[in-house]
């Protein structure tokens, strides 16, 4: 600033001027010319820029052999697994890529600053500053991030489960450093922090269990009423896929003076403990009712008879009395005959 300063002093005094413009002029060309024709600046340019290149292509292909190598040995463990959700995996391989991707670039930027003659301690060391003024300001931040990360890590749940906790009970959407998105069963999304997640319940991680009460009346004899039961549910693991074998019938589970109640048990696949429930109790309802209705026949076809046997009884009373009485009116015609004879021939009637 002060040469140029100077130098204009230096135009404005009138002796001199045009001299020592075209001087600085000239020396500011040679000084264009040679910084264009250093060779030396032009081939630590092109080798700069040729590590560069080669520093990006390397990256690339490191991140794509971790990729590679992450992905199989994934496989290889799904693969070891009886009963093994693939998605935990994918959640957990492509945390995995991500951070292998954030390094590798971070590392990467640094040695292309290094090939700028940038001085990285100093960079290095203002970050870590920073890093920890963030960390103090942002304990809660700090927190989710961390918790977000051993979820992940532990494997505590995955895209896809059906989880509870707190208050909160629904889905797997997304899984985050810092927050987790839970999809509820009436359609509403819950963002949860993972710092607030204390403890959590999966539904998905094994085999649920189904239970469900049966009430029966107390006159239904209990031995038919298991069977009924017991054929009710005959190829239930076919109808509904959910049900992984053939439910337990474990007897009655209470008992008042109106009725008792029948438990039976089912394992179910993950998460589908509801949908077993109402496929035994559609199953066992339809069974109760058609029992009913083969009832209900009976009672009416036996109303029918006792009907039909009280008519014939009446038939027969009515043909009795009509005898009778058919023989009551013969036996008066013949005594009043007998009399009439009698009385011609001037006897008198015995009355027999």
């Amino acid at each position: 600033m002060s040469y140029w300063h100077g130098w204009l002093l230096n135009a404005e005094t009138p002796q001199g001027t045009v001299d020592q413009a075209v001087n600085q002029a000239v020396h500011f060309r040679d000084k264009i010319w040679n910084w264009v024709t250093d060779a030396d600046m032009w081939a630590n340019v092109l080798f700069a820029g040729l590590r560069i290149i080669f520093l990006f292509v390397l990256t690339r292909i490191i991140i794509k052999v971790v990729y590679g190598v992450i992905d199989r040995s994934l496989e290889r463990k799904s693969k070891r697994g009886i009963l093994v959700n693939t998605r935990r995996f994918s959640t957990v391989g492509e945390l995995l890529k991500n951070t292998v991707t954030i390094v590798c670039n971070f590392i990467m930027i640094l040695i292309i600053l290094s090939e700028f003659n940038f001085k990285l301690a100093p960079l290095l060391a203002s970050a870590s500053v920073l890093g920890l003024a963030i960390g103090f300001g942002a304990q809660s931040l700090v927190k989710d991030v961390i918790t977000g990360f051993f979820i992940i890590l532990e494997d505590q749940f995955a895209v896809g489960d059906v989880i509870s906790t707190g208050s909160f009970k629904g889905t797997v959407e997304m899984i985050g450093l810092r927050t987790t998105k839970l999809l509820g069963s009436s359609g509403e999304m819950y963002i949860i922090p993972n710092g607030t997640i204390a403890n959590v319940t999966n539904f998905s991680m094994a085999n649920a269990l189904a239970i469900v009460d049966v009430p029966v009346k107390i006159e239904q004899n209990l031995e038919e009423t298991l069977t009924l039961i017991r054929q009710a549910l005959q190829g239930i693991e076919e109808r509904n896929h959910n049900v992984v074998a053939f439910p337990n019938i474990l007897g009655i589970q209470s008992m008042s003076t109106s009725e008792y109640v029948v438990r039976v048990t089912a394992n179910t696949l993950p998460n589908k403990r509801e949908a077993a429930q109402r496929q035994i109790q559609s199953d066992i309802k339809n069974a109760l009712d058609q029992h009913a209705l083969k009832e209900a026949e009976l009672a009416e076809q036996a109303q029918a008879e006792a009907a039909e046997k009280t008519l014939e009884g009446e038939e027969r009373s009515v043909t009795h009395s009509e005898q009778q009485t058919a023989r009551q009116a013969a036996r008066t015609g013949l005594l009043e005959q007998a009399a009439g004879e009698a009385k011609e021939k001037g006897e008198k009637p015995d009355g027999t």
